[in-house]
């Protein structure tokens, strides 16, 4: 993925949750200034402005749960309660692997809102709602190809819409953002119990040796982490763990 479509993600995730401010009358005051009848000034924001900025502070939260940072940034922390580190690696360090690796995983559904959405708003080629319309389409598809239906189900049924939707294609985006993150917690713990066996073993029969030799004062935790570390290096842990959580996307 190319730095001008990495750039450009911002406007892309502007365009897929503000459609009508995106379509308001182009210049939108900044700052309105009142003169009042004794010669002083007022300055007021308006609305819209004000409306924006909140809405840009709320974008990552949106980008977080609706992408596979959150099922990797959850595998990455129960991988390190199983090895048993507490700060190694430490949380920048997850946070930025999780972060590189979901633009890996999701560069395919950002190059399509980019070619379908993006460019052509800002060729002018294309309206605003339009481009609204074509960039939820990717996005939308990578949820609804990693949400259970069961989740899916749930949710529409909370929200009563079960009238309303008759079809995967009639799920609004209020439902399927929930559903789709209730499926990536429930995916990213079924893989990190998965993960957390193996240890798991290594630790009792470290406890067990230990017991048998009659030292019950030494805790199993340190003397089974270095073999923890051992067996993760000659497997090529970080290999499989990375291959396994991009090939769980369909990859």
């Amino acid at each position: 993925m190319t730095l001008r479509v990495i750039s450009s993600l911002l406007v892309a995730f502007v365009l897929l949750f503000l459609p009508e401010v995106a379509s308001a009358a182009p210049g939108i005051k900044a700052l309105t200034i009142t003169s009042n009848p004794d010669g002083s000034q007022d300055y007021t924001m308006t609305l819209q402005v004000l409306f924006i900025m909140t809405a840009l502070s709320l974008i990552p939260a949106f980008v977080v749960m609706m992408t596979s940072f959150t099922r990797i940034v959850v595998v990455m922390s129960i991988l390190r309660q199983a090895m048993g580190l507490q700060q190694a690696p430490s949380n920048q360090v997850i946070i930025g692997i999780s972060l590189f690796l979901t633009m890996f995983i999701m560069a395919p559904v950002f190059e399509k809102i980019n070619e379908t959405a993006l460019q052509p708003y800002l060729s002018e080629t294309m309206t605003a709602r339009d481009a609204f319309e074509n960039a939820k389409l990717p996005l939308r598809a990578f949820m609804m190809s990693q949400t259970r239906v069961k989740d899916l189900e749930t949710f529409v049924e909370i929200g009563g819409y079960q009238d309303q939707v008759q079809d995967v294609d009639d799920v609004p985006m209020t439902v399927l953002i929930p559903a789709f993150v209730t499926s990536e917690l429930k995916t990213a713990f079924q893989i990190g119990f998965m993960l957390f066996i193996p240890f798991l073993i290594l630790d009792l029969v470290v406890a067990s040796v230990l017991m048998a030799m009659g030292m019950m004062m030494l805790s199993p935790m340190i003397v089974s982490l270095p073999f923890k570390l051992m067996l993760f290096v000659l497997v090529d842990g970080w290999n499989l763990i990375f291959g396994t959580l991009a090939t769980s996307f369909g990859m």
